[in-house]
């Protein structure tokens, strides 16, 4: 008997990244993401520059990939935590600047609650960085009052040739 093929679900995930190359580090996070086993990107924001929301260091450079995926959320989670890590990620206090972030804001329709994984992303709708990227692939998970609620956190669109 041949096992059940999952049925590809839409994820959104936010890329950030303010150390190092920021806007190269988030360009070929969008790479590494479309070869994630499984997964497909179809589709990914314009770059963003931001300063940093409850945390300190440079400005970020923002974005949202749309994904297709096979992989479970935990999985999906498993995977985008080996990216950061190879992208030479590091933790050492809450909201440190970072090599390269890469949050699960939504996985298709699920609601998940665990120690490890809220989905969607508990504060996705606090954050300008993640909002307007987000308007930029799945523009009907964006309303007019999401946008309002963030219109003063200070975000630009990055023109294409350079951060």
């Amino acid at each position: 008997m041949q096992p059940a093929v999952r049925e590809p679900v839409m994820a959104c995930v936010a890329l950030g990244a303010n150390l190092g190359d920021a806007r190269q580090a988030v360009l070929q996070a969008f790479e590494a993401l479309n070869n994630l086993p499984g997964t497909r990107l179809t589709g990914r924001s314009r770059l963003y520059r931001s300063a940093p929301h409850e945390a300190q260091g440079p400005d970020f450079v923002n974005a949202v990939a749309r994904l297709d995926t096979t992989l479970s959320a935990p999985g999906l989670l498993d995977a985008l935590q080996a990216l950061e890590a190879q992208a030479g990620r590091q933790r050492p206090y809450v909201n440190a600047p970072r090599t390269l972030d890469l949050d699960l804001i939504l996985f298709g329709q699920s609601r998940i609650d665990s120690p490890r994984l809220q989905v969607p992303h508990p504060r996705w709708r606090e954050r300008a960085f993640v909002l307007l990227p987000l308007a930029d692939v799945c523009p009907d998970q964006v309303s007019t009052e999401d946008l309002a609620r963030v219109a003063d956190q200070p975000i630009k669109v990055l023109p294409e040739d350079k951060a």
